[in-house]
C-alpha cells in the first residue's frame, strides 16, 4: 500500500480561504495569543491529511475480515490471532502522561452535564463539524450518518459516548477502552476498503480517515463540546474542564491521533481546532444533506406534534449554538434561540446552584440518568 509520499497536498487544504476564514473567525478570538500556526504547523497540518492510522493499518493488513471481526468480538482475553494481541498489548502501554484520577473526574464531569452534554454532541459538535465538507465523503460512502441509518449510529455513538465516560471505562480491558479499540479497527477497516477504491480521488481528499480529520474530530468532543455547553448556560468548572480534556486527550491516543494533536489543555485545543477549521474546505452536498438527515433523525420515531416540535427544537438549538452562518452553510432554516435560551433558565438553578451544593455532583449525575433513558426511550429502545 502506498504511503503517498509522493504526493502534493491536497486539494481540499485551504480551498477556499475566505469562507475558512469567515467560519473560524469564532475560534480566533478564544484561541487566545500566538494563535497563528507557524509554517512548521502549516506543513504538518497538510502533511497530516496523508498518513493513516498505521498500528491499526497494519492489524488490518495481517487479519482477515472475518477472522479480525471475531476476535474483536471474542475481547484481550480470549485465544485471538497474534496480530490482535499485539494491537491490545499495544494499547495497554499507556503513556506516561495519563492520570487515573484525572479520568475518573472528567469522565464523572461529562456524566453529570446530562441533557445538554447529548444536546451538544448532536447539535452543536456533529452538525457543526457537516459545515465543512473535510470528512464527510467516507461517512456518505458507507452510509453512517445519511437516511434512516442517522439515529441508528446515533444511538451507537452515545452508547459508545456512555461507555467511555462510565466509571472505570477506559481502564485496560474496560467497556469504553474495548469499544474504543474496536471503532478504531473499523475506521481502519474503511480506510482500506476506500484507498482500495479507484474512484477515491486522493489528489482531493487525502487518505479517507486521516491524522488530521481525526485530529479535527476529536476537538468537537473535547474543546468545542466544553465551549457549547457554556453557550447553554452549564457551569463547567476549571477543574472540570481540564479534566474533560485529560479524558479526550486519552480517548484519542487509544483512537490513534497522533501525540501532537492531543489537546491536553483547553487553550491547546481552542489553538488546534481553529487551525483545523481555517484549513478546511467549504460546505457540499454531503454537508447538505447529512444536516437534513441529523434535524429530522427522529422523525420514524414520532408523529405529529411530537414530531413537529422535535425538528424545531433541533433547529432552534442548532442556531443558537452555531450561529445564522452556520446554518445558511448547511442549508437549513434559522430558528429564533427560544430552545437555548430555555435551556439557559434551566441550567442557571441547577448548575450553578444545585451543583456547588453538598452532594450537589450526585443529584446532578441521578439527573442526567434520568434523563438519558428518557431520551433513550424517546427513540424507542432501552439503555
Amino acid at each position: 500500500m502506498s504511503t503517498h509520499a509522493d504526493l502534493r497536498v491536497p486539494r481540499r487544504f485551504g480551498m477556499d480561504r475566505p469562507w475558512a476564514e469567515r467560519a473560524a473567525r469564532p475560534l480566533r478570538l478564544v484561541a487566545g495569543p500566538g494563535a497563528d500556526p507557524t509554517e512548521a504547523e502549516l506543513a504538518a497540518l497538510a502533511a497530516g491529511l496523508l498518513r493513516r492510522d498505521e498500528l491499526a493499518a497494519g492489524l488490518v493488513r495481517a487479519v482477515r475480515p472475518g477472522e479480525l471481526h471475531r476476535a474483536l468480538a471474542a475481547g484481550p482475553s480470549a485465544d485471538v490471532p497474534e496480530p490482535v494481541r499485539a494491537f491490545y498489548d499495544t494499547l495497554s502501554q499507556r503513556p506516561d502522561w495519563v492520570d487515573d484520577e484525572l479520568l475518573a473526574r472528567g469522565a464523572e464531569a461529562c456524566r453529570a452535564f446530562g441533557m445538554d452534554a447529548g444536546l451538544v454532541l448532536a447539535y452543536g459538535s456533529l452538525l457543526g463539524g457537516y459545515r465543512t465538507a473535510a470528512a464527510l465523503e467516507p461517512l456518505v460512502r458507507t452510509g453512517r450518518l445519511a437516511g434512516g441509518e442517522t439515529l441508528r449510529r446515533i444511538r451507537e455513538t452515545t452508547l459508545w459516548w456512555r461507555a467511555v465516560t462510565a466509571p472505570g471505562g477506559l481502564a485496560p480491558g474496560g467497556e469504553g477502552w474495548l469499544a474504543t479499540a474496536h471503532v478504531r479497527v473499523m475506521h481502519a477497516l474503511v480506510n482500506a476498503r476506500l484507498e482500495a477504491d479507484p474512484t477515491w480521488d486522493c489528489e482531493l481528499r487525502g487518505v479517507p480517515i486521516n491524522q488530521y480529520d481525526q485530529a479535527s474530530t476529536l476537538g468537537v468532543f473535547s474543546t468545542s463540546f466544553l465551549l457549547h455547553l457554556r453557550l447553554l448556560g452549564v457551569r463547567v468548572s476549571r477543574a472540570d474542564a481540564a479534566a474533560v480534556m485529560h479524558l479526550w486527550s486519552y480517548v484519542g491516543w487509544l483512537m490513534g491521533v497522533d501525540e501532537e494533536w492531543l489537546p491536553h489543555t483547553e487553550r491547546r485545543g481552542r489553538r488546534l481546532l481553529y487551525h483545523f477549521l481555517a484549513n478546511d474546505p467549504p460546505p457540499d452536498a454531503n454537508s447538505i444533506a447529512l444536516a437534513r438527515a441529523l434535524i429530522t433523525m427522529t422523525d420514524a420515531a414520532t408523529t405529529g406534534r411530537r414530531r413537529r416540535y422535535e425538528r424545531e427544537r433541533a433547529l432552534s438549538v442548532s442556531c443558537w449554538l452555531l450561529g445564522p452562518a452556520a446554518m445558511r452553510d448547511l442549508g437549513l432554516p434559522y430558528r429564533p434561540p427560544w430552545y437555548g435560551l430555555a435551556r439557559i433558565a434551566a441550567n442557571l438553578p441547577v448548575s450553578h446552584v444545585l451543583g456547588r451544593l453538598p452532594g450537589g455532583r450526585a443529584r446532578l449525575l441521578a439527573r442526567a440518568e434520568r434523563q438519558a433513558r428518557a431520551q433513550f426511550a424517546r427513540w424507542g429502545s432501552e439503555l
